[in-house]
């Protein structure tokens, strides 16, 4: 516990470079604080800060104070599980889930994982991509339901559920009467999609893909609401991907051939220290978004993690 202590101030120091404002923010003496970085420095054999008119951290320090961070959050995260499941209280799992998940589909989510868990109570949070991925590595999300890939270490990932996309485009197109399109049948339209900053994994390999085959959209219009995409359709501005048709009589959804964009999503969580019923909610979301009739749970494989890949190419 001493040297979970000597950590603790060891950050306060890396974050005030100054010893004694960090010694005022601990409540103790300037003395005893050195006294205790010093004894830090002699047993990791590094010197951690280089103190002079200004204190600053050395490369050791550097990379102590990433480790320590993650190291401290992961101590104080099992400390609490320990102590609520001592008390019978791991009653709530935090999650995160996008915003435009289907209702049906989150109602099944909560059903069913009410009737596998019925002692936990499930907070979900609508949350793009990139806040759960942030709201995870700082331990205030359990679970994350994310769009696949994410530049994210530290997390386990739960079964890969894979979705053909097709197009959403006005009823009056000329495209609309094509029982199947493909990518390059596009040139010239514009495009509907969720920002960038939601996903960046996803929409840069969306991209990727239409321009691979011959999909260079003539501009990119954002929007998150799923009733606001519908509207920048009708009006004219572009043509979106969803992976199944709406219930709308203005706008048609043709599948494209050979299934070229696919969509990819998963739970994931926090590698140490996760929550007992994490991987229970990502098995159990996997399975209710596999029941589409479109969807499949992608089988694990020994090569890349399912997160580096998003979509295929053909």
């Amino acid at each position: 516990m001493d040297h979970l202590r000597s950590l603790r101030y060891f950050l306060v120091v890396a974050d005030e470079l100054h010893f004694g404002r960090a010694a005022e923010r601990l409540g103790i003496a300037q003395p005893p604080l050195s006294q205790r970085v010093k004894r830090l420095e002699a047993e990791l054999g590094a010197k951690l800060f280089e103190r002079g008119r200004r204190v600053t951290l050395t490369e050791a320090g550097e990379v102590l104070r990433a480790e320590a961070r993650g190291l401290l959050s992961r101590w104080d995260r099992m400390t609490t599980l320990v102590a609520k499941a001592e008390r019978g209280e791991l009653d709530s799992l935090r999650a995160g889930v996008p915003p435009e998940l289907p209702g049906r589909v989150l109602a099944a989510i909560l059903t069913k994982f009410a009737a596998a868990c019925p002692a936990v109570r499930l907070d979900l949070q609508e949350l793009t991509t990139a806040e759960q991925a942030r709201l995870l590595a700082d331990r205030e999300l359990d679970a994350g339901l994310l769009h696949l890939p994410v530049d994210v270490v530290g997390l386990d990932l739960g079964p890969v559920v894979d979705t053909p996309l097709g197009v959403v485009l006005p009823r009056d197109s000329p495209l609309a009467r094509r029982a199947e399109l493909t990518l390059a049948d596009l040139a010239g339209e514009g495009l509907v999609h969720a920002p960038r900053a939601a996903a960046p994994g996803s929409y840069d390999a969306l991209l990727r893909t239409c321009w691979d085959h011959g999909f260079r959209p003539a501009a990119i219009r954002h929007a998150r609401n799923p009733e606001f995409v519908l509207g920048l359709v009708l009006a004219g501005h572009g043509v979106a991907f969803e992976p199944g048709a709406r219930k709308e009589p203005r706008v048609v959804w043709r599948p494209l051939e050979g299934e070229v964009l696919r969509a990819r999503m998963a739970f994931a969580w926090p590698s140490a220290s996760p929550h007992p019923q994490a991987a229970t909610l990502g098995t159990i979301a996997a399975r209710v978004l596999e029941d589409d009739g479109v969807s499949r749970i992608v089988p694990p494989s020994p090569g890349p993690r399912p997160w580096d890949v998003f979509y295929e190419r053909s």
